[in-house]
Order: C-alpha cells, then structure tokens, then sequence
C-alpha cells in the first residue's frame, strides 16, 4: 500500500528505530525490496535519484510509475521518495506521478539559496500533501573521503533552517558520504546531538552504506529515523550475479533472478539492523 512518508517517520522517531530508504536503478532491484520489506512485515521507502536518468538511462516518467504501481500493489506501507531532486522541474513530475515525498538537494549552495530553492519546492508540495526533505550541510562522495575539507551541518543554523523552509525532513551531514568508502567512515555524534537538539523533525542518514553496524545503531539512538542505502544492495545483487555467471547453465533469467535475490538479501540484513516495525 502507497504510505505517507511522514508517518512513517514521524512513527520511527517515537519508536527509536529507522526506516530504510532504498534507491534502485532496475525492476529487479525494486522486486528484491519489496520481498524482503513483506517477507519481514515492515514498511520501506522506494528512492529514485534524479542523477538515475543519466547514470542508468531511466526516465522517472516511465519507470517512476512501475514503482509507485508495485508500491500500491504491496502489503506493507510503502512510501515512494525522490531522491536527490536537483530542480523544481524534477519535482513537478515526480509529483504528477504520484510520490509520496521529494527531496530537494540544494545543499551545495550557499545557505540563503539553499534556503530559497527548498522553500519553492515546500510551496509547491505542502498544499498537495506532499511531505519535502532537503539537506543542510553537504553529503560528498565516499570515493573521496575528506574530513578536512567536510561540510558538517551547522546545529546553529539547522532550526533557522528547517524554520524559514517548512520542510518534514532533514538530512544531516555527520561524517557520511555517498558512495563506497575509501576510508573508514568517522561519523560526529556531537553534531548529530547538537543537531537533534535543534530540531523536531525526523533527520536522515545519507551514504549509509559501508557505516558500521554499531555506528548505525549508535545514530538511531541518536535520532536518525530514515537512513538511505543504495552502494550495499547493489555489491550484494552484483556478488550474486558473480556466483550465477560462473554456473554452466546461466541465463538472462538467472542472472536477473540473481539480483533480486542478492537486493532481497542486503534488505533483510538492514531492515534487521535498523529495527524496522510496523
């Protein structure tokens, strides 16, 4: 069933456990979520990134509406989310495809625009119901991990933020990163701290992937309510095309029964982790 995100969220932060949101690039990849979000009775959010439609050749008109379609079709609540919107454009059509929430990321910015940019988009969604996350601070790229030159979220301006927006979400810029790790991930427990002191709305957790069980636990205890997983589903659906395309007999059938079953897996093992419920 299509759920509302902020319900969700808002139901993760009462219950201190975080919701996993799932980027995927594939009718596989979206099959495996959703076996493992039912299979575990718990609710999962569907990302599409916009950066998708030239990484992968998918346009969010057509594929964005196999996913909001499966998700209505499933029997858990299943929220489906822009991921990473870089313009209003974006917005516009996700919205008409029937998302149940959108990110806008103008974190990149300086703040006054970041500011500008997210409230136009909060402006076009609130009327419609439509719940909006954006990001304070600037989640980089993994590949090149450099606290020296990292922009954390500034706990002094995240409530001035998520104030003069009207946004339902913050994603905080912790230490994370998009992307697989090129070093050990060092998360800032005092920002997140300072952070969740600051504000009332559920934050978010981007560039999980590669994260340490024990520091993901340690965010959730945090206040992190959603966290976002894209690199792990894909290492383990491509480790599970690996083994297949090693056997005699392998197929196209195979190899796509193969990634769904390796994104299933990873699923399983996050949703766990995160303590995930109905």
């Amino acid at each position: 069933m299509l759920a509302n995100f902020r319900q969700l969220l808002d139901a993760a932060q009462a219950g201190h456990y975080a919701v996993g949101a799932y980027d995927l690039m594939n009718l596989e990849m979206l099959e495996g979520i959703l076996d493992a979000a039912e299979e575990s009775d718990t609710p999962v959010i569907l990302q599409f990134a916009q950066v998708f439609e030239g990484l992968a050749g998918l346009d969010v008109r057509h594929f964005g509406k196999a996913v909001v379609s499966a998700a209505e079709a499933a029997k858990v609540p299943v929220a489906v989310h822009l991921d990473h919107g870089q313009d209003l454009e974006m917005v516009k059509k996700c919205v008409a495809l029937g998302f149940s929430s959108v990110m806008i990321d103008a974190s990149s910015k300086p703040f006054e625009e970041n500011v500008r940019l997210t409230r136009e988009v909060v402006d076009l969604c609130k009327p419609l119901g439509i719940p909006v996350e954006a990001e304070l601070g600037h989640v980089g790229e993994a590949a090149d991990y450099d606290l020296s030159n990292y922009h954390y979220t500034d706990p002094a301006l995240a409530a001035q933020f998520v104030q003069r927006t009207g946004i339902d979400a913050l994603a905080v810029a912790i230490g994370n990163a998009h992307g697989a790790y090129s070093s050990e991930p060092k998360i800032n427990f005092e920002v997140l701290d300072a952070v969740r002191a600051a504000v009332e709305v559920p934050l978010v957790l981007h560039g999980a992937s590669g994260i340490s069980d024990a520091d993901i636990r340690r965010v959730i205890a945090g206040g992190i309510t959603k966290i976002n997983i894209f690199t792990e589903l894909t290492q383990q659906a491509a480790l599970r095309v690996k083994e297949r395309a090693q056997a005699e007999d392998y197929n196209v059938f195979s190899l796509s029964k193969a990634v769904r079953a390796g994104t299933r897996e990873r699923c399983l093992e996050k949703i766990r982790l995160f303590g995930t419920r109905r």
